[in-house]
């Protein structure tokens, strides 16, 4: 089952990390976490999608 956007942060939050660490811990922009976190990038294909299964969004 997937995360929600929610659960991912409430996830990040108690771990202590952001969202900017993981990026470069997983050799990603973080602007591109960012984009599909955000929605911006629906993640369908490509970068986005694989940053949203590495996050467990899909």
């Amino acid at each position: 089952m997937a995360l929600t956007i929610e659960k991912l942060k409430e996830k990040f939050a108690s771990e202590g990390k952001t969202l900017a660490q993981w990026a470069r811990d997983n050799g990603y922009k973080p602007r591109d976490v960012y984009l599909v976190i955000g929605g911006q990038n629906k993640a369908k294909y490509g970068k986005g999608f694989e940053i949203a299964q590495k996050l467990g969004l899909k």
